[in-house]
């Protein structure tokens, strides 16, 4: 191995087996910790995406919002991903697809001057082949995700390129350990065990943090990676991004093989059930996107002006039910 890129980050579900509340309160409590940590410790730098996530901070505590402001700009804070949130993968309309990164672009450049080329979407049960062409279109390069394991969705190898039906391409990178560590202390031991299964690889990636309800990086996980870059000589280990990853394995001209298919499936039963909520969600889909339609045509006709912040709101909403553990039924009602 010629050098290993830590990822941390928190996956943080705004909804999953809690309401929206309790996601915006661990949102404000992962994020006021991970800003003490990047300020305090020189080298570390944590990712995080999903618009829906720091729209809380900004509203709730703005003074937080400025701090990391402050961050992303000394290159301490890296905003990841830039989606409004994760998306499920494979139900929502190509339309819906571009709206989810058409709004995140615009935030993250306008709050933060920041536009990410690595789309991450860790959790999402799988990936349509219909999302490269939408990628490569929008200005991503490279694609990094979870979900489905091996076991479900065997690949030819981590690294990979992602081949879209028109023959669009992005790099795409399946973490080989989770996105997440699942407690404090535990991520030495995973790490020298990576380097012990995968050390073979040129360019090595672990994803690490405490996740789905969020936390982050711990001081105890700071000073064990700390020790372990110090007594590794063989290789350099860094506080990364996933940008930079890319970036390695581009310079080093890494050979990967080609993916031609969807990265599917997972938990399948998702796809069947709480079929009212998926019919709500076409139906909503069908109508926002005809409702602007019909609204740009009158406003052009000077019959009235176009309702662009309630049409905002109903986007957003949209978005929000295409949430990957709320359109798939896989959250509490």
């Amino acid at each position: 191995m010629k050098s290993l890129h830590l990822i941390c980050n928190a996956h943080i579900d705004p909804y999953w087996m809690w309401e929206w509340e309790e996601g915006a309160a661990e949102a404000l409590s992962t994020f006021r910790t991970a800003a003490d940590f990047c300020e305090e410790y020189d080298g570390f730098i944590f990712n995080h995406n999903e618009v829906i996530l720091y729209k809380w901070i900004e509203a709730f505590e703005p003074a937080l919002f400025k701090r990391i402001q402050r961050l992303v700009a000394a290159g301490r804070w890296h905003i990841m991903g830039g989606w409004y949130l994760q998306p499920d993968c494979n139900m929502p309309s190509g339309e819906s697809f571009v709206r989810q990164i058409l709004t995140g672009r615009r935030y993250f450049q306008e709050k933060f001057g920041a536009q990410p080329s690595t789309a991450v979407n860790f959790d999402p049960f799988g990936h349509t082949r219909g999302l490269v062409q939408i990628l490569a279109k929008a200005g991503y390069d490279s694609y990094l995700h979870c979900r489905p394991d091996n076991n479900d969705c065997p690949l030819p190898d981590a690294d990979y390129v992602w081949v879209g039906y028109d023959g669009s391409e992005v790099a795409g990178h399946r973490t080989l350990v989770w996105y997440g560590t699942p407690a404090r202390g535990m991520i030495r031991g995973a790490l020298e065990q990576y380097m012990k299964t995968h050390g073979d690889r040129e360019v090595g990636l672990v994803t690490w943090g405490i996740g789905n309800h969020g936390g982050g990086p711990s001081r105890e996980d700071l000073e064990d990676l700390a020790v372990v870059m110090r007594e590794t000589d063989a290789f350099p280990i860094v506080h990364s991004t996933p940008e930079s990853y890319f970036a390695e394995l581009r310079d080093r001209n890494v050979t990967r093989p080609r993916v031609e298919r969807d990265i599917n499936p997972w938990a399948v039963g998702c796809y069947t059930s709480q079929v009212r909520l998926k019919q709500k969600h076409r139906l909503l889909e069908n109508e926002l996107y005809a409702v602007e339609k019909m609204c740009a045509h009158a406003a052009l006709l000077g019959l009235l002006e176009y309702p662009r912040d309630a049409l905002h709101d109903a986007l957003c909403d949209l978005m929000v039910a295409e949430f990957h553990d709320i359109l798939p039924g896989s959250s509490v009602q």
